[in-house]
């Protein structure tokens, strides 16, 4: 059995000081909500009892699935690169960059120049997206929705260089039998209400996946504990969000931090995919809220 770890949205606290002259972008905005809301929901207390869970748990990998940083101030970073660091080595962890991380256009490039080792594939020698690696009988492929918006919004985009090459990538990685794993931070779907945090080419991803299948989507973005599903090639394919690794326990409307294992066994066609979901209550104690077989039927292939 192959044990995934999967968080997402760790929003690193606390926000570091920023100059005034960091502030003359959207960066200003992110501030003044970061004072406002944020900096009560993302306790650094909460996440740190949360990796110390996911720990105990012994998983034999780690999938990190975006927004590590708040507003992309150049000092966040390198805190985040010491943050991964104690999480796990590259080799154990697997990060996605989210659109808090490439908040403003300048710094697009500074998750890949910081956080590159846990974001290069198996056969690359630089970073670079898309990318697999290979792990077990799992092969992880992440994708960068990670680009700047205007005020207001939060959207990623994959762009035509991925969404190009993800089509082979999975057929080939199908054909060699190894469990497919997709990992982005934006859902490929979004609500109507959510129409200005959505992934704007998620219709062109979920075309992708219908081509040429997959077995799991991870996901982080919305925060909260989610299963959706997509069709794939010859089956359905679950789509997976969890929520805030740092949010406070003791929130309002927001959901307590959590995270997902899922548990992976069997081999092509007849692979069983169990996922347990947890949380933390008001106490601050992490517990488990459920189970869920993901995939244990044979796949029904095609005439």
């Amino acid at each position: 059995m192959f044990t995934l770890a999967h968080l997402s949205d760790p929003h690193l606290a606390p926000l570091p000081t920023p100059r005034f002259s960091e502030l003359l972008s959207k960066r200003l905005f992110g501030f003044l909500n970061w004072q406002k809301k944020r900096r009560d929901i993302h306790l650094f207390g909460t996440l740190e009892k949360l990796i110390a869970d996911i720990k105990q748990q012994s998983p034999d990998h780690i999938a990190v699935t975006g927004d590590l940083i708040n507003i992309a101030l150049p000092d966040e970073y390198p805190i985040a690169r010491l943050w991964l660091n104690n999480l796990g080595a590259p080799h154990d962890v697997t990060l996605v960059a989210g659109n808090h991380d490439a908040y403003i256009k300048k710094m697009e490039g500074e998750p890949l120049r910081e956080w590159g080792a846990y974001m290069c594939g198996d056969e690359q020698t630089q970073a670079a997206f898309p990318f697999v690696r290979k792990r077990g009988p799992v092969a992880i492929v992440g994708l960068s929705t990670a680009v700047a918006s205007r005020p207001g919004r939060a959207t990623g985009r994959l762009g035509a260089e991925q969404l190009t090459h993800l089509p082979g990538i999975l057929k080939k990685l199908g054909e060699e039998g190894t469990f497919r794993i997709v990992s982005l931070h934006h859902p490929p779907e979004s609500e109507p209400h959510r129409h200005s945090e959505r992934l704007i080419d998620g219709k062109a991803f979920v075309a992708a996946i219908a081509e040429s299948g997959a077995d799991l989507v991870i996901h982080g973005h919305e925060h909260i504990h989610s299963v959706a599903w997509i069709d794939g090639a010859g089956r359905r394919v679950p789509v997976v969000g969890v929520p805030s690794a740092s949010a406070a326990p003791r929130g309002g409307k927001w959901q307590p931090a959590g995270y997902n294992l899922y548990r992976i066994e069997g081999g092509p066609g007849a692979w069983r995919c169990e996922m347990a979901s947890w949380s933390m209550n008001r106490d601050g104690e992490t517990y488990e809220i459920g189970r869920r077989m993901l995939m244990r039927t044979k796949i029904k292939t095609r005439n």
